[in-house]
């Protein structure tokens, strides 16, 4: 069996330390140019420095988006970028441009470079090209199959290695290339600029009879029919290492640290799960459906793994999510004696039940005893965001509540 690594999303500093702590062997991230998230928050180069020093120091590693498809102005920033780059001590790059690839080989000799999905990476005649150039690692393109890359594996270097997405978003759009954005709002997918009109809502008109919609919608107000489902292989985690797959990618760095926290604990249990026996994998199989079931979410599929999605594999009638618990904050202190202080997220009070989800897998149940601010004045709930409170969630507590612990709270 090939060493299997868990590849988490981060969209900022403290998402990255939660990643790390709820069982990633890798996170990626973002700088504040050339990557295909403008919209996170993203990080400056000292916040690189910080999550590569709290990652390296408990043994994971951290890839650095630069995939951008670049333009003749772009290069200059690109190669100034990567010469700053040179401090940040990350492990590999993620580009998916040509050209960027050359001035990476050029510019970061010593930092492996791992193809994006968003170069369309769909044969094996192309992961050799790649592995020719020195690449060591791609992407495979979302539209693979398991058979595909089963194929695939058997074709190219043992050296190179294969990263597939198991968890997240999946785009209407070829690996990812969209150009609706850009034709709708000017704002280009491929520059990271990405304003996601899969999810809006469509009609159909004919040329001559403008402003009247023809009936080709589900119900009242229109159709989604690009939104696709999200992509969840919890179920199928023996197949995908049977494909040959060496790093399980969880899309995301635009999700906040509950998502990542849920669904890295998740993977990471299952993963470790198998690897220790098939059979304690299929014993803990709803556990895993369960703990997936609590992020927010789309309805989900496989995507393209057991053949090309139909019909089933997209939401006609809405662009909701799902959400079923609310994230209230991640623990940053306490006391041993039942109190944490943290960052509030979503407003709760006094009274109310809260679960405590833990690193370890388990979740443990609390009522908020009291909630104080900075300055130690009480107060009957937490209805500001970002607010700065202490939470008291009960003496026997005790020493359960440490710092990373992630509150949530039933939606409803």
């Amino acid at each position: 069996m090939r060493s299997i690594e868990l590849l988490v999303p981060a969209g900022s500093l403290e998402i990255l330390k939660t990643a790390v702590v709820y069982g990633a062997d890798a996170v990626y991230i973002g700088g504040e140019a050339f990557g295909l998230r403008a919209k996170a928050k993203n990080f400056s180069l000292e916040e690189m420095r910080e999550g590569v020093s709290f990652a390296h120091s408990r043994g994971v590693k951290v890839y650095v988006t630069a995939n951008i498809f670049a333009h003749n102005g772009d290069l200059p920033g690109v190669e100034a970028y990567f010469e700053e780059l040179r401090t940040v001590g990350m492990d590999a790059l993620i580009i998916s441009d040509p050209g960027v690839f050359r001035l990476a080989r050029r510019i970061l000799p010593e930092t492996d470079v791992h193809i994006s999905t968003q170069a369309n990476n769909t044969n094996y005649e192309t992961y050799r090209f790649w592995h020719d150039l020195g690449a060591k690692r791609v992407v495979a393109a979302r539209e693979l199959s398991l058979q595909e890359i089963r194929e695939l594996r058997g074709k190219i270097p043992e050296d190179m290695e294969i990263e597939c997405f198991v968890h997240g978003a999946m785009c209407i759009s070829y690996s990812g290339r969209c150009l609706l954005s850009n034709y709708f709002t000017g704002r280009d997918a491929n520059h990271g600029e990405c304003t996601h009109p899969c999810r809006w809502n469509y009609a159909v008109a004919e040329e001559t009879r403008p402003g009247e919609y023809l009936p080709v919608y589900e119900n009242e107000r229109g159709t989604f029919l690009f939104n696709s489902k999200d992509l969840c292989m919890i179920e199928y985690i023996p197949e995908m290492i049977g494909a040959g797959i060496d790093s399980f990618k969880i899309e995301g760095r635009m999700k906040h640290a509950l998502y990542v926290a849920a669904v890295a604990r998740t993977y990471r249990r299952a993963i470790d799960d198998y690897r220790q026996s098939a059979e304690l994998y299929r014993k803990n199989l709803e556990w895993y459906k369960q703990e997936i079931g609590k992020c927010t979410r789309r309805e989900f599929t496989t995507g393209f793994y057991f053949g090309k999605p139909g019909a089933e594999a997209q939401i006609y009638g809405n662009s909701t999510y799902i959400k079923d618990y609310v994230y209230l904050g991640s623990i940053e202190r306490t006391d041993g004696a039942g109190r944490g202080w943290l960052e509030q997220k979503n407003k709760f009070s006094v009274g109310e039940t809260v679960e405590i989800m833990k690193p370890d897998g388990r979740n443990l149940e609390a009522v908020v005893r009291a909630i104080c601010d900075e300055e130690g004045h009480s107060q009957e709930s937490a209805p500001h965001a970002r607010q700065k409170i202490c939470v008291d969630l009960g003496m026997e507590l005790g020493m359960e509540l440490e710092p990373f612990d992630l509150l949530r709270r039933r939606d409803g």
